[in-house]
């Protein structure tokens, strides 16, 4: 799986640390995340940890290939131990080890998302004590998971607020079914992970409309385009539609708002039997949703922004005006309610949800202990 690294040790041949944590994998939204997120806690903290119970709702309850893989990546990255890593596990339990940073290769194997693979090492190499680059392979869009394009836009540059310098670069695009995408990150540590107030966007300053199409007829990108355009009042030279290269056929239509202080990317995905006009008329409702609520942070930027603004929160040394932070946002959704939940109970520090008297948005704090 990597350039660099030892292979883990069993767990039956090294006991666990006293401070073991045990998390039920059903709880709230009951998904991968709460695996990926479990693990990448792990690694910040060094605590050991058993998620058991995983996805226990859902019709495939247990491992997929994706979760697996950030499974071995969190392994492999810190020459862990671990047991119950295998397909349709439904509990493993994670020994970490001192962070080594480098060159590493990580393989979906399947349209899974190559991103919340990437989601599950991030937060401990971006405070690691040298640079690693990671290669990612697999799925880049598919309706379960931000886009490689979020990723780059909307995520990314906000991290890099915290201290650190990430970037990502797109060789190829991978959609579900197919898969077979590829992507790299570049990540330039820092020791301690600066937190930033984010309550106003501030005034829009650019926007554009992408719809793509990989082994598709160009006019559905087009159509696309139009309706988005239509819907949202955009002057033609906002859109652009693109073939692309990709293993399989796909579809994606991707709406940039770049605000002064935030940038948000919005998606919707093709899918069999359902009209072009369609999928572009839901990504333009999530947009007029957006721009309505007046909040700086959509949904699922919220969600993405919790653990690397947790993890700053219980890092200690720093100032306490440079820890943690807070962020306004719509009304939170199940998934992120789970996240706030696990970060309570892996770290310990204090986040707090108030939310506004219109109810149409809300604040969230995370606080050190």
């Amino acid at each position: 799986m990597s350039t660099t690294g030892r292979s883990a040790r069993r767990l039956d041949r090294a006991p666990l640390m006293t401070n073991h944590l045990r998390i039920d994998g059903s709880y709230g939204e009951g998904g991968g995340q709460i695996v990926r997120s479990a693990l990448a806690l792990s690694l910040v903290t060094g605590r050991p940890v058993t998620v058991d119970n995983i996805r226990a709702g859902r019709p495939r309850p247990g491992l997929m290939r994706q979760h697996l893989t950030a499974v071995r990546a969190a392994v492999e990255i810190c020459a862990g131990a671990v047991m119950g890593a295998r397909l349709g596990s439904l509990s493993v339990t994670f020994e970490p080890r001192p962070v080594r940073p480098g060159s590493y290769c990580f393989r979906v194997g399947t349209a899974g998302s190559a991103a919340l693979v990437l989601q599950t090492v991030l937060p401990a190499l971006a405070i690691a004590g040298s640079p690693s680059q990671l290669t990612l392979q697999g799925g880049t869009d598919n309706p379960w998971a931000p886009p490689f394009d979020f990723l780059q836009q909307a995520f990314l540059p906000l991290l890099n607020r915290m201290g650190p310098r990430v970037t990502a670069s797109l060789e190829r695009r991978g959609f579900y079914p197919a898969g077979g995408g590829q992507f790299t990150v570049t990540v330039e540590p820092c020791a301690q992970l600066a937190g930033f107030q984010l309550h106003d966007r501030g005034p829009l300053v650019a926007h554009a409309v992408r719809a793509l199409v990989a082994n598709l007829p160009r006019q559905i990108a087009d159509r696309e385009v139009r309706t988005v355009l239509a819907k949202l009042g955009w002057d033609a030279p906002c859109g652009t539609a693109e073939q692309v290269t990709a293993h399989g056929r796909g579809n994606v239509v991707l709406v940039e708002l770049h605000s002064q202080h935030v940038s948000e990317v919005f998606t919707g995905f093709g899918r069999l039997g359902v009209r072009a006009e369609h999928v572009a008329a839901d990504v333009a409702r999530q947009v007029t949703d957006y721009l309505e609520s007046g909040a700086p942070v959509g949904p699922y930027l919220a969600d993405q922004l919790l653990l690397p603004l947790g993890v700053s929160a219980w890092q200690t040394g720093a100032a306490d005006r440079h820890r943690g932070g807070s962020f306004c946002t719509v009304p939170l959704t199940r998934h992120a309610l789970t996240h706030i939940d696990l970060l309570r109970r892996f770290l310990e520090i204090d986040i707090r949800v108030a939310a506004a008297d219109n109810g149409k948005t809300c604040c969230v704090s995370l606080l050190p202990p």
